[in-house]
This record gives C-alpha cells, sequence and structure tokens, in this order.
C-alpha cells in the first residue's frame, strides 16, 4: 500500500487507530451508484474509516484501484488497517479533498471511472470529546477535521468581531438568534477566553432562551463553527470543478451530504452542468455552457427506513450522483 502516513508511526497518532468507529451511510447505494468494475480506477476523497472504499475494493476486485484521500490522519491510519487485504490497489493521502485535482494526479490517478465524497464528520470524530465537535462532553473547543492545520473554534470565537460571528452563525447554522448569540459571546470573551464546548453551550443556551424542544439550542451555532472551521462550504464548491474534470467520460461522481446548505451547492452545480441552470445561473452566463454531465436521477437517494432506524446519524442523509458526458 502507497500512502503519505509512512512517514508517522502509528505510535504517534492518538487514540490508536483501532479505535476509530465509523458505519458508513448509504454503502449499497453509493456501490450501485458507482458500479465499480474490475480494471477501475476509483477516488474516495473522503476516506474515514475506510467503509466505502473497502466495498468499492470489492467490487472492484481483482484489479481495481483505489486513492483514499483524507485530512485526518488518525481516520487514514485506521483506513489502512482496514483496507490491508487490498494493499497492493490501494494508496492513501493525506489532504483536504479540494485538493483532489492536484492530489489525484500525483498518485497516478487521471481519467478515474469514480470518485465518492461522503461529506459527514464521522462518528468517531463526533464521538471524540478530544476532538470538540460535540457538546455532550466537556472538551477543547476545537473542531478540526485536520488536527494538525488551521485555526480551531476557539480561535474564532475568541478573535472575531461580533458582527462577523453573527454573519457566521447566521449563515452556516441558519440560526435566527444568531445577534444574540454572537453578543453574548463577545461579552463573556471580555472575562477569559472561552477554550471548552460545555462552557460555549451553556452560553448559547443562555443567550436563546433555554431549551425549548428535543434539539439543544447550541447545535446550529455549533454546525456553524465547525463549518467555518473546515472552511467546508468553500471546498465543496472548490472540489466539484476538479472532481468532474477527473472522470473520464461515463465516470460517475457521487456526493453524500448531511445538510441544506451543502445539498444545495451539489443540487445547483449539477444542475447547471448538466444543462439545467436556474434563473440566477443563467444571468451568470451558464445558459452559454455544454452540458458536460447528466443527472442519474432528479431526486435526491436517501437511506431506507431500516438504515434510518439502525443509524439515527444517517436520517439527514442525501446522496446525488452525476455521470460525465
Amino acid at each position: 500500500m502507497n500512502n503519505d502516513l509512512d512517514e508517522k508511526p502509528t505510535s504517534a497518532l492518538s487514540p490508536h487507530p483501532s479505535a476509530f468507529r465509523h458505519i458508513s451511510v448509504l454503502l449499497s447505494e453509493v456501490i450501485v451508484a458507482l458500479a465499480p468494475q474490475a480494471g477501475g480506477r476509483y477516488v474516495d476523497g473522503t476516506l474515514g474509516g475506510g467503509g466505502h472504499a473497502l466495498a468499492m475494493l470489492a467490487a472492484s476486485s481483482p484489479d481495481g484501484r483505489l486513492l483514499g484521500i483524507d485530512a485526518d490522519p488518525i481516520a487514514l491510519a485506521a483506513a489502512r488497517e482496514r483496507l490491508a487485504p487490498y494493499a497492493e490497489r490501494t494508496t492513501l493521502a493525506h489532504g483536504n479533498y479540494a485538493e483532489i485535482g492536484q492530489i489525484a494526479p500525483a498518485h497516478g490517478f487521471e481519467a478515474v471511472d469514480g470518485i465518492l465524497l461522503d461529506l459527514g464528520v464521522s462518528s468517531y470524530q463526533l464521538d471524540t470529546p478530544e476532538r470538540g465537535f460535540s457538546f455532550m462532553h466537556d472538551a477543547p473547543l476545537d473542531m478540526r477535521l485536520d488536527p494538525t492545520q488551521g485555526e480551531t473554534a476557539a480561535d474564532l470565537v475568541h478573535e472575531l468581531p461580533e458582527d462577523e460571528l453573527a454573519n457566521i452563525i447566521y449563515t452556516y447554522g441558519e440560526e435566527h438568534g444568531s445577534r444574540r448569540v454572537a453578543h453574548a459571546i463577545v461579552t463573556a470573551r471580555q472575562g477569559g477566553r472561552i477554550e471548552n464546548t460545555l462552557a460555549l453551550a451553556g452560553l448559547v443556551e443562555r443567550a436563546l432562551g433555554g431549551r425549548k424542544g428535543k434539539i439543544h439550542p447550541a447545535t446550529k451555532t455549533f454546525q456553524a463553527l465547525r463549518i467555518a472551521v473546515n472552511r467546508e462550504l468553500e471546498r465543496l464548491e472548490a472540489v466539484l470543478p476538479q472532481a468532474v474534470a477527473l472522470l473520464k467520460p461515463g465516470g460517475r461522481l457521487a456526493i453524500i451530504t448531511f445538510h441544506s446548505l451543502e445539498d444545495r451547492i451539489v443540487k445547483l452545480y449539477f444542475r447547471a452542468e448538466s444543462g439545467r441552470p436556474t434563473i440566477d445561473q443563467r444571468e451568470s452566463g451558464y445558459q452559454d455552457r455544454e452540458p458536460i454531465i447528466r443527472m442519474t436521477q432528479t431526486k435526491p437517494i436517501i437511506p431506507t427506513a431500516d438504515e434510518q432506524r439502525a443509524n439515527s446519524r444517517s436520517r439527514s442523509a442525501k446522496l446525488r450522483v452525476a455521470e460525465k458526458l
């Protein structure tokens, strides 16, 4: 197996990669959509624990090849263990999927048959307190998908002006009380840095007047900060044309989204590049473009009722698939 983690001993990654657990969402639907074939070349741009990749490698036996990319070195180490039976057909790369146009050719993957992007945060990342994605445990306010790079959520909470914080919380979290939350954060940080998840969650809950239903009042704010920390929407917009360019004619791009902001970006891109732009897109010049993809279905694929019962985190998942012309 070729991979970018060879220089990093497993002991340097804490916790041990064997502790990485994640249930792959829409697994059978992804395999049907991509239809891996023997001899094919595939890219999993969000490798995670390797569940989708394992199924893609099995379906493309005996000689299909796969490139797995992930920003999280712990996920890559876990995937390396899980994909060991297919080591000779697998290449791993540490990086962000937004750079797929550079990463894939650098590892010999050009004109590929299929690409998968699963945009969800893994169960392991959500359930590991020190990653700081959840307020179910008290932990450092981190939220970085790649813990080796970039600003943390605590940095944003401490440094951003009130109006910018409010805009992030409203735009990325769709939180209508964003101004109250931002004002509460700025007021609180005057007394010291907000470093932990529970401190922020409690602050948001108080700013919004307490809990009124099943969903914690801080949920939308945490989503917004995670998206901002990892530049998720910006990177999604960047990867779409790169991924289509990597596909050979007939190759397919499958994307799993978990909230409406992501799904809208994918839906509008697929519509525009398949010759069905919206009015706003036509005004931006899309009407002059020749279609370069076709959508395999007009509606997104969602998990079955059985999958949703077995894995509650799959409930918001949507799979959209496009084929290059």
